[in-house]
């Protein structure tokens, strides 16, 4: 049985963008505020990009290379590489969702924004690599199962249009 998908009142590439985008605020942010049907839709969205991330994010290849310091010489630098799977996978999730800049923190210099960002050129790609994946790996690994990364919560309806309400979070 194939599953069935909401139009949302939309046409295809209007509603394909919505879902894209707030699943990227979603990952970005860990929650937020929408109607019901697009939560659930969202949801799976999510779920399927957390997946893709939890399975290959230890895919990663280390190799030496040479390279010049300032004086001239040769030094041997470890660099650890993304796999292929990996990269893959990356590339994806880059596919799927729209790229989030990254913001300078509260009392943040402008020369310390610079280095913090100097190597991140895909923030929320990097967040879900980096933070999002082995957090969930190792929730599955202890709870035992994989998926339910993401709850929709009820909230009422909205006033106005009386559209039922959902908090999406991440777990």
């Amino acid at each position: 049985m194939a599953s069935i998908q909401r139009k949302l009142g939309k046409p295809t590439d209007q509603r394909m963008a919505l879902i894209r985008q707030q699943a990227s605020d979603l990952l970005w942010t860990g929650r937020m505020e929408t109607t019901y049907a697009r939560a659930k839709e969202v949801q799976k969205y999510a779920e399927k990009i957390i997946t893709l991330a939890v399975n290959n994010y230890l895919d990663t290849v280390k190799k030496v290379e040479t390279r010049k310091n300032q004086k001239g010489q040769d030094i041997k630098v470890e660099v650890v590489n993304d796999g292929p799977q990996k990269l893959a996978a990356r590339r994806k999730i880059m596919a799927l969702t729209y790229d989030i800049p990254e913001v300078k923190k509260e009392g943040e210099s402008d020369d310390a924004f610079a280095a913090r960002t100097k190597n991140i050129k895909h923030p929320l790609v990097e967040k879900i690599f980096n933070e999002l994946a082995p957090k969930y790996d190792q929730r599955s690994k202890d709870v035992n199962r994989k998926g339910g990364y993401t709850r929709v919560l009820k909230t009422g309806f909205r006033r106005g249009d009386s559209a039922e309400t959902a908090l999406i979070e991440l777990v």
